[in-house]
This record gives structure tokens, sequence and C-alpha cells, in this order.
């Protein structure tokens, strides 16, 4: 079932599932949610904005959204990847290689982690730069397919996937949350990155 079904369940399908949860033990484990919505919740719970879009034209529209939000038209934008710059040509944007003067950085990603709702890259987008070098807002394109339950089950897909050509520069992104002067002063956060991350999920199982 997509996630869009998911998320917009009817009431009575609600209702059903409180009536099965009553009728468990306590003492019986507690049931998982399913990937796609574990995800979603613990990315959200961590500060990253989430864009469920059904088909392409949806994926366009919030893309169009996070540029009306930001004002982001007419900006120089990061990105290195030709297939992205083609898929959003159509916004007059001035897509650069370089790190320096760009608003956000788009780009996609190897895979999204299930239990911890982090975002897994790797020099395939991030080249060998770290994650604070580049612009304080991300936006991600991914797909469902690439939900993952663990950081593991990422590293072997991209080794199953890669063969012997595997990236270098594997990293994980997971905090979301807007960066305030007080976090700037706590050393526990030193040397992690606080990035604004849209994440524009195309549903295609």
């Amino acid at each position: 079932m997509s996630i869009f079904k998911k998320l917009f369940k009817k009431s009575s399908d609600s209702e059903s599932s409180q009536n099965k949860d009553a009728g468990r033990s306590k003492y019986m484990p507690e049931e998982k949610l399913p990937l796609d919505e574990r995800f979603i919740h613990n990315f959200t719970s961590q500060g990253g904005r989430f864009l469920y879009s059904l088909d392409e034209s949806e994926v366009q529209a919030n893309f169009e959204d996070v540029l009306v939000e930001h004002d982001f038209f007419e900006t120089n934008v990061l990105c290195t990847d030709l297939n992205l710059r083609n898929r959003f040509n159509g916004f007059n944007l001035r897509f650069s290689d370089l790190h320096e003067d760009c608003s956000f950085f788009l780009t996609t990603c190897e895979y999204i982690i299930s239990d911890n709702g982090a975002i897994l890259f790797s020099s395939n987008q991030l080249k060998e730069k770290k994650p604070v070098d580049f612009p304080e807002t991300m936006i991600v394109l991914a797909t469902a397919s690439q939900i993952v339950e663990s950081i593991g089950e990422g590293l072997r897909g991209i080794k199953h996937r890669s063969g012997s050509n595997i990236p270098t520069n594997i990293t994980t992104l997971k905090n979301f949350e807007e960066p305030k002067v007080q976090e700037k002063k706590d050393l526990m956060n030193y040397g992690v990155p606080n990035k604004r991350v849209y994440l524009i999920l195309l549903e295609d199982l």
C-alpha cells in the first residue's frame, strides 16, 4: 500500500486498528510500523520537511512550493547532477558546481533510513565535501523504493549495486532542526551541521 493511502486512512480503519490494539496482551512485543511510516515519523520529528509526491507533476509542484517559500527564484543552486538540472530546468535557476554563493543544494541520495530518519549520501552526491560545506538548505529527491530499515542495510545496498567501484565519503545526515544561537554555543553539537532539509519523495512502489 502506498504512503499516501496509509497516511490518509479512513476513520473506520483507525477505529479497527484501535480495537485490534485493545485486544493485544500488554506482554506481547509492540508491533513495528511499516518502514515508510517509521521513516516519516523519525525524519519529521528531527525537523525534516517531508513532501510526498504521487507522480512527477507533484514532484514539480512540491519543488516550486519550496522555491516560493524561500524566494529562491533566479538564484544560484549547487547541483552537480545533470539529470536533476534537466528535471528542474524550467524554474529559471542558475545551476553551479561551486559551493560558494549558492542558496541551496539540490541532490539525490543513496538511501533513506527508517529506524532513525537519516538520509544516506556518498561521493556520488557529495563528491569529497563534508555536509558542513554545503548551503544551509538542501532539497533532496528520493523514491519510496530507497527506504531501508537500517544504515547497515543501506551500506549493503551500496556495495551490491556498486560492485568493485564502491563510492567514498559515505555520510548520514539526521540533524534537521533550525540552527539556534544556543545550539551554536553547545559543545555537544560542535562539528554536527544543522541543515534545513526538504525531502521530496516520489512514490514508485
